[in-house]
């Protein structure tokens, strides 16, 4: 049986925040990602050697050992960037009833990547499109960033094992690293507060879906392997919140 995929709902960069604006979310494809970022496709692909070198996520609820991941945090305000103090990845479990309450830490992201041009400029896109989309007046911006592999050396892999849910945060960007060897890994979009819905495969590297997080709910489905020796599905996704971080004065 044929495995059948959508294409994603592109739109070029110049209709990013009236897309985002008008229906919650964003569809780039790589050059234009690139093009939005302010660098090239080749400075965004030299991030990509980060994910053969993830830890394991060792708080997975469900027992499984098919995600690894790294994770580190930034608050940009104006035109300064900057890294803050690694610290715990904290969800309530309104927004994640799998692994919301917990203090997760995670290993932080390499320093020969967060001091790369390019990740500077991935930083200073995803604040500046919150604040033009979502905001009426200038905002800190607090970043956090997670280099997620997900393999299927178990058989299935889950990208959003805790199903479909908002992240609470502001503004939520899933770039697409690569995929090998995987079948499935469909997104899944939906309004939080009404009909509408949009499914589609993100295939190529370095396209990148946007989404404003107060309207629309997203999941992704597992990931099967194609051949033997299985695969995987390399992702970076940065969620940008105004007010700080979630997890502030949590225990």
């Amino acid at each position: 049986m044929a495995h059948v995929t959508f294409s994603p709902p592109y739109v070029p960069p110049g209709q990013v925040v009236p897309q985002l604006r008008d229906r919650g979310y964003a569809v780039l494809q790589p050059n234009d990602t690139a093009l939005w970022a302010g660098c090239t496709l080749a400075e965004l692909q030299a991030l990509a050697q980060d994910w053969d070198d993830l830890p394991p996520d060792d708080f997975l609820k469900d027992g499984g050992r098919y995600r690894r991941r790294r994770h580190s945090c930034f608050v940009v305000d104006g035109d300064a960037v900057q890294q803050v103090p690694h610290r715990a990845h904290w969800q309530p479990v309104e927004y994640n009833a799998l692994h919301g309450g917990m203090q997760r830490w995670f290993a932080p992201m390499k320093e020969q990547a967060v001091v790369l041009p390019a990740w500077q400029r991935l930083m200073h896109a995803v604040a500046g499109l919150s604040q033009a989309a979502l905001a009426s007046r200038p905002e800190r911006w607090y970043i956090e960033a997670h280099q997620f592999r997900i393999d299927t050396e178990g058989g299935i892999g889950r990208p959003t094992p805790e199903g479909a849910h908002r992240d609470g945060v502001d503004l939520v960007a899933v770039f697409l690293v690569a995929r090998h060897g995987v079948k499935g890994g469909e997104t899944r979009i939906f309004e939080a507060a009404g009909p509408n819905g949009q499914r589609f495969t993100l295939n190529e590297p370095w396209s990148l879906m946007l989404l404003d997080d107060a309207r629309m709910i997203h999941e992704t489905t597992p990931i099967q392997p194609l051949e033997e020796g299985g695969g995987w599905r390399d992702t970076l996704v940065l969620t940008c919140r105004r007010a700080g971080f979630q997890g502030d004065g949590e225990p």
